[in-house]
């Protein structure tokens, strides 16, 4: 099978633990990756310094001097990237044995395929709450991209000409992906979901929080304004796009906003 690199950023928060069984998956692929590039977003703790040190063997490493957030980390990591089938995957998270394999066996096939997702199961303290449901066609993605964000980040595999050909990951405060993939869809790339669960995701009460206030309603609003200048959402569209996160984002306490999301969020 054709060549493929891991793209991963490291934050100091991390908890080492998380990090060594997100990297074990990785390497324990039934098709393993050609190298793991491991941006390392700032000056990192004593702990995590230990576990990139234990796979250091396996690893291509990228440092920034100071912490850049996501979207920058990711657009350094991928121009070191030297493949160009490249799989995103999150420090604390978990990859199913045969993810890579079967995400390579559909890019091979379709080589007009830019963008290759799955379905994510999340779990609190290795039981398993939820489950978050994308569409797979091309066609369902780009509508659903209209209304929310149509991938799981953290499984996506894609080509690296085509995000560079973009302009490339950019700083998007919690938005990084969302923002590649409009710019992707603005320029007609061919996208794809598979129904499997390739990924166990680690969440916490902490993950609804964060995707609350006023920041992120304005990194979101943002994002829907870009939208609906490129002519991919209509002017009623964004309005109940920015009502709805408004609602969600700002009004709902952060107590009720995670059983609001498991409801409505994870519904087509």
């Amino acid at each position: 099978m054709e060549k493929y690199s891991v793209l991963m950023s490291l934050y100091k928060k991390e908890h080492p633990e998380h990090l060594r069984i997100a990297l074990d998956s990785m390497l324990n692929q039934t098709v393993k990756p050609d190298e793991i590039v491991l941006v390392e977003d700032g000056p990192l703790t004593s702990e995590l310094y230990k576990v990139v040190e234990d796979f250091k063997p396996y690893l291509t490493i990228v440092k920034n001097e100071n912490n850049l957030g996501l979207g920058l980390a990711l657009n350094k990591g991928l121009k070191a990237c030297k493949n160009e089938l490249v799989a995103r995957m999150d420090t604390d998270d978990i990859a199913v044995s045969n993810r890579c394999e079967k995400q390579l066996m559909v890019m091979e096939k379709d080589k007009s395929l830019c963008v290759l997702g799955g379905q994510i199961e999340e779990f609190i303290d290795n039981k398993v709450i939820d489950k978050r449901v994308v569409p797979c066609t091309n066609e369902e993605i780009y509508s659903f991209l209209r209304r929310r964000c149509p991938f799981n980040h953290m499984t996506v595999m894609f080509r690296k000409r085509d995000v560079l050909e973009v302009g490339n990951y950019r700083d998007f405060f919690l938005n990084e992906d969302y923002d590649l993939w409009v710019r992707l869809a603005k320029a007609n790339k061919k996208f794809a979901n598979l129904p499997d669960v390739l990924v166990s995701v680690r969440v916490g009460k902490e993950m609804y929080s964060r995707r609350g206030g006023m920041k992120y309603y304005e990194s979101e609003k943002k994002l829907q304004k870009k939208m609906l200048s490129n002519g991919i959402i209509s002017f009623p569209r964004y309005c109940i796009n920015v009502f709805v996160r408004f609602v969600f984002q700002v009004i709902i306490p952060n107590w009720l906003r995670g059983k609001v999301f498991r409801i409505f969020a994870r519904v087509h």
